[in-house]
């Protein structure tokens, strides 16, 4: 019988599963009413999927906007029609390249670059996913985005595998960054493999597999759950007396010296429980951005 769950999963995702199977699957495990993810892996990529439950989902943006971190391996010398592992080889060609040649053409994809989405995208054109237009056969034109990437480490180079660790902003698709790349070192490239081992403040070393998810009792399962408000870690909290709570709680904007506006804060009643979070408006006060459903002694 599916429950009222709240809380985030941190799911390490096996390879050959598409992200919503392993939410479907989580979300079968755990009985839980309601779930989202925070950002797609493919299929054949592997590593951090933090799943949401309940009222967590209503924080889910900030997951999606948060920093990433990627091991990424490129298999230098081939070239295929989807830049990764599951398109056609288009091209081979041979393979000399060195640590240093990697390093010296390095430079020109860090910080704020710009990148051509692939066509074997989830992003829509008139309503339609580009992946689907690309089954068909159909190429369309793309607008290239504007993305950052912070830091791309060389962390191998054997025969013709390259591994990079890559530190990027939201948006980056690694395995455009794989190909150009080996457009740039004159071999042709694409991504072989792709685990992803942060996303925010969470790490991929606390994550549990679907597996050993399922092994756990029932009734242990939901202790392998983070708090709702790990998701907005990151902001300044903001500690309310009961009025306060009270007010923000039935959407009036509160007053605190010091707020800048466009600030954005992680709420907390007088008894420590999380209640949302709340954004400066025009005013200066602090104001309901997105707030939890709860039943708390508020009196909400």
């Amino acid at each position: 019988m599916k429950r009222k769950l709240d809380g985030v999963l941190l799911l390490d995702k096996v390879a050959g599963i598409t992200s919503n199977a392993a939410l479907q699957k989580a979300r079968w495990l755990m009985q839980a009413k309601k779930g989202g993810h925070t950002g797609t892996l493919d299929p054949f990529a592997t590593g951090l999927l933090p799943l949401c439950f309940g009222e967590a989902t209503k924080f889910s943006q900030y997951l999606l906007d948060a920093d990433k971190t990627y091991l990424a391996v490129l298999q230098l010398g081939q070239r295929t029609s989807t830049a990764d592992p599951e398109g056609e080889v288009l091209e081979t060609r041979p393979v000399h390249v060195t640590r240093q040649d990697v390093q010296s053409r390095l430079a020109p994809f860090l910080g704020e670059v710009y990148q051509v989405p692939p066509m074997h995208s989830a992003l829509k054109r008139d309503g339609q996913p580009l992946y689907k237009l690309a089954r068909q056969g159909i190429e369309v034109e793309r607008a290239p985005r504007r993305v950052s990437i912070h830091a791309i480490d060389l962390v191998s180079l054997e025969d013709t595998r390259l591994t990079l660790r890559v530190h990027c902003g939201k948006g980056v698709y690694v395995r455009t960054l794989a190909e150009d790349l080996g457009q740039a070192l004159g071999c042709g490239a694409h991504l072989a493999a792709l685990r992803r081992e942060a996303v925010g403040p969470f790490s991929v070393d606390r994550a549990i597999t679907l597996a050993d998810l399922e092994a756990l009792a029932p009734e242990q399962r939901e202790t392998v759950l983070a708090d709702t408000d790990t998701l907005v870690a990151g902001l300044p909290r903001l500690d309310l007396d009961l009025e306060s709570a009270w007010q923000l709680m039935h959407g009036q904007s509160v007053w605190r010296s010091g707020l800048s506006v466009g600030d954005r804060f992680r709420l907390y009643g007088p008894d420590g429980e999380f209640l949302g979070v709340a954004e400066v408006d025009l005013e200066g006060k602090a104001a309901p951005k997105r707030l939890l459903a709860t039943e708390s002694r508020l009196g909400v």
